[in-house]
């Protein structure tokens, strides 16, 4: 009998996909009408259409990076998808949801984030590791687990940080007592072990939205381009995923509307 006999998967083509929405918990369908999305490099997993992808100050385009890419030391992770058709998106098997950003600020783990309307201007976050994006238009990020939506004032642990939106950005926070004791001086006597977030934290103050991973474990760094390799051959292993997510973009109070890497020490 065939596999998709029955209740088989669901099989997908340019009509049936969805516009500017999950098709999975791990996929997200970006729709180009003779438009531009910023993409970073190896998210896009497979297109229906024409499109073409320019790198960051190259090709037509330099006028649009101008007014909305202005973070250099990310340039080159990044290109400007162009053209029509359907663009599918994903990150190893992490969760991706989209946020609509209404006249806001925002600001995400750029590890974490796959793509943006150029309707928004990203521009590089003082908190190193992270990208601001400023103004109206949609976005599209991964996470390692389900994101949850958090109030300030509150303290976190720096590695299931994502971002945070309309409020000020975080200041750190260190435990006197957990330094003083007996873990911290050993590992300040050792230099074995770093800070966990128990130890170290980013204080939020004031309005906004603060914005967590369900999970410790920062999303890890991959070449661009590279296959990684499988368990067994040399210089391998395997890439670790995050649980599932029920996809659909949440809806967020205030001034976000419909708001729906890497700094651990």
């Amino acid at each position: 009998m065939s596999q998709y006999a029955g209740s088989g998967p669901t099989v997908f083509d340019p009509m049936t996909l969805p516009v500017d929405d999950n098709v999975n918990k791990y996929t997200f369908c970006v729709e180009l009408k003779g438009s531009q999305w910023f993409l970073q490099k190896g998210k896009m997993i497979a297109y229906y259409g024409s499109m073409e992808f320019n790198g960051i100050g190259h090709g037509r385009l330099d006028r649009l990076v101008r007014t909305s890419f202005h973070s250099p030391l990310h340039a080159s992770d990044w290109v400007v998808a162009d053209g029509s058709g359907k663009m599918l998106l994903a990150d190893r098997a992490f969760d991706v949801n989209a946020y609509d950003l209404e006249d806001a600020n925002m600001t995400i783990r750029s590890g974490n984030l796959l793509a943006f309307q150029p309707s928004l201007a990203l521009k590089q976050s003082i908190v190193p590791g992270f990208l601001t994006l400023i103004g109206t238009g949609k976005i599209v990020a991964a996470s390692s687990g389900p994101v949850v939506f958090m109030e300030p004032p509150i303290r976190v642990d720096p590695q299931a940080l994502v971002g945070w939106a309309d409020c000020p950005s975080p200041c750190h926070h260190y435990d006197h007592a957990y330094m003083t004791g007996l873990m911290g001086g050993l590992r300040a006597m050792t230099g074995i072990g770093g800070a966990s977030g128990e130890e170290h934290q980013f204080e939020f103050v004031g309005a906004g939205t603060v914005l967590l991973q369900s999970s410790e474990n920062l999303m890890p760094e991959q070449a661009t381009g590279v296959v990684p390799h499988e368990p067994g051959v040399p210089g391998g292993g395997g890439v670790p995923t995050g649980p599932s997510q029920q996809a659909g973009a949440p809806r967020l109070p205030g001034q976000l509307g419909d708001l729906q890497r890497r700094f651990g020490l």
